[in-house]
C-alpha cells in the first residue's frame, strides 16, 4: 500500500489512492502485454486453430449440430462446405489483424489476473463482513467470463459465420470477406 497520511495512519489521501491505483493498473497492463506478446509469437497456431477454425466445415460445433440433426432424421443441420473466401485488402491488414488479435488474446487470458489486481485495490476499503461475503469473487467472475467466451466461440460464432457466409441476395454476388470483418465477427461473438 502507499504510505499513510500523518493525521490518521489508517486513511490514505486521494493522491495516495491514485498512486495505489496506478500500480495496480500498471501490473494488470503488464500482464496483458506479456500474454499478448506470447500470443503474437504463436500467431500461426492462434489463427489456424482458433480464429479460422469456425470457417472449416469440420469444426466441432458443426459436427455436433450434424449429429443432432441426424438423430431427428434430418441432414439440413450438416455443414458440408463454407462457400466464401477471406481476403486482405490493405497493405498492413494482416499485421494489424495479428497485433489486435494478440491484444485481445492477452486481455482474455490475463482476465483473472486483471480481476485480481482490481480486487486488491478494492478490498482494503471493504468491511470484514463484505470481504468475507465476496470470497471467491475472482474465481467466480473468471469462470463466468470464460464460460461466456466459450459459449460465444463454440455456439454464436459458428452459427453466425454459417448463416452470414451462406446468405445471398442473388446468384450474381459471391461472398469474399475482408479479414478484419471476419475477425471482428469472431471477436464480437466470443466477447
Amino acid at each position: 500500500m502507499a504510505k499513510n497520511t500523518q493525521a490518521n495512519p489508517d486513511e490514505m489521501s486521494f493522491l495516495d489512492h491514485l498512486e495505489e491505483l496506478r500500480w495496480h493498473l500498471i501490473r494488470a497492463t503488464l500482464a496483458i502485454v506479456i500474454v499478448g506478446t506470447v500470443a503474437f509469437i504463436f500467431k500461426d497456431f492462434i489463427f489456424d486453430s482458433i480464429i479460422f477454425a469456425p470457417a472449416n466445415p469440420d469444426f466441432i460445433s458443426y459436427e455436433l449440430l450434424c449429429k443432432v440433426a441426424q438423430m431427428v432424421g434430418s441432414d439440413k443441420g450438416c455443414v458440408n462446405e463454407m462457400d466464401f473466401t477471406i481476403q486482405n485488402r490493405t497493405m498492413g491488414g494482416q499485421f494489424n489483424a495479428a497485433i489486435w488479435t494478440s491484444i485481445i488474446v492477452g486481455i482474455v487470458v490475463a482476465f483473472p489476473y486483471v480481476i485480481y489486481e482490481f480486487w486488491k485495490f478494492i478490498s482494503p476499503g471493504l468491511y470484514e463482513k463484505e470481504r468475507k461475503n465476496s470470497r471467491g469473487f475472482i474465481i467466480i467472475s473468471s469462470l463466468l467470463f470464460f464460460m461466456g467466451v466459450l459459449f460465444g466461440y463454440y455456439i454464436i460464432a459458428p452459427l453466425s459465420i454459417n448463416f452470414l457466409a451462406g446468405f445471398t441476395v442473388g446468384d450474381m454476388v459471391k461472398n469474399e470477406f475482408d479479414i478484419g470483418s471476419y475477425i471482428g465477427l469472431v471477436r464480437a461473438s466470443a466477447l
